[in-house]
């Protein structure tokens, strides 16, 4: 999960709160609407709770962490110093199976624009075999070297291993997923 921040201080009630949720929606892509109709309430509760001005009803927490993947706890709170790029080794330190990697890539524009690109590792390693040109159109700017992120995996590292904030206000996170069945 890219449940991340930079490094900020904790800070207290409903600004966290808010703060938490919207970055998480943030990550998951969601807009305030498509969030506020997951937990059947108005877009303008959502933006509420997000801005700080009010906190979810406490009968939705439990609702909204179920939703993000995270505790209740983890809602009221930021870590002091949170890292930027998270790598982890394979649970129980098994090695992953490589059908089962997926790359995904997420691109949030300062302009609202969304990439969103999920692809099978071994597709890309494939590509990068062949030769084949692995530029995906709308990353190109990013200059996202695949034969690293490769490397990067064959080491045995999952999880978020790039995290670009551009001198433009764009965000892009390359992370590797292994889907459970």
């Amino acid at each position: 999960m890219l449940f991340e921040r930079t490094k900020k201080e904790p800070i207290a009630g409903s600004e966290a709160i808010g703060e938490n949720i919207a970055a998480l929606r943030k990550e998951k892509g969601w807009t305030q609407e498509q969030l506020a109709e997951k937990l059947s309430v108005s877009a303008q509760a959502v933006s509420k709770w997000e801005s700080g001005k009010s906190c979810p009803d406490i009968s939705l927490l439990p609702a909204i962490a179920k939703l993000f993947g995270v505790t209740v706890d983890a809602l009221f709170s930021l870590p002091k110093q949170a890292p930027l790029v998270e790598m982890r080794a394979p649970e129980g330190g098994r090695k992953p199976d490589p059908d089962k990697l997926f790359l995904r890539v997420r691109v949030l524009s300062k302009d609202g624009d969304r990439i969103n690109v999920n692809l099978p590792l071994q597709l890309i390693r494939a590509a990068l075999k062949l030769g084949t040109n692995t530029n995906i159109a709308g990353l190109d700017k990013y200059d996202i070297d695949f034969g690293e992120i490769l490397a990067l995996v064959d080491a045995g590292c999952l999880g978020n291993l790039v995290d670009i904030e551009s001198t433009d206000g764009d965000t892009v996170k390359v992370y590797v997923e292994e889907l459970q069945a």
